[in-house]
């Protein structure tokens, strides 16, 4: 939950960043939007992804905590979500990095913004395999437990690193 309030909060910035506001209804100075369509912009498209991707693992978390599902419901309403929830993550943290890059690829080894992107794109990676790992098989054994609890906790390291750099990024 309060992750997806982050993203959440990352978005409405996204949705108020200058030039967001393509006509005469701009808001009053220091008013915030809590929604904004914005079509053109990346970082919006960025945001925009990366949250719908925090609401489904919100969603398979929360059915995840019920337990007691056959296989075939596990797949489709833990393991789906999540694998979704996923793509949804290297999507955003793609179109963050190519935002950040002001192109696909370019390595910016010196700038701190590519850094924080470099990593959580990784970290995004790392959970698109914890995905894998926990696909259910029909024996009722995962597809591979250590991928599965490495990438999770891979993934997260990398998100945790990302957003301490943020602040000397902030300070910069």
């Amino acid at each position: 939950i309060f992750f997806t309030a982050a993203s959440y909060l990352c978005f409405v910035e996204a949705a108020n960043a200058p030039g967001s506001v393509v006509d005469d209804s701009r808001p009053r100075k220091g008013v915030k939007r809590l929604a904004w369509w914005r079509p053109r912009s990346i970082d919006w498209w960025a945001t925009g992804v990366q949250l719908v991707g925090t609401l489904y693992f919100n969603v398979m978390t929360f059915l995840a905590l019920k337990g007691g599902w056959d296989v075939a419901q596990s797949n489709r309403l833990v393991w789906r979500p999540d694998a979704i929830g996923s793509i949804c993550f290297l999507v955003a943290s793609y179109l963050a990095w190519a935002e950040v890059c002001h192109s696909a690829g370019r390595l910016r080894f010196r700038d701190v913004s590519w850094w924080v992107f470099v990593l959580n794109l990784a970290g995004s990676v790392f959970f698109g395999l914890s995905a894998i790992g926990a696909y259910t098989l029909s024996s009722g054994e995962v597809v591979n437990l250590w991928l599965d609890n490495a990438g999770t906790v891979a993934g997260g390291v990398c998100f945790f690193v990302a957003a301490a750099l943020l602040i000397p990024e902030a300070r910069a």
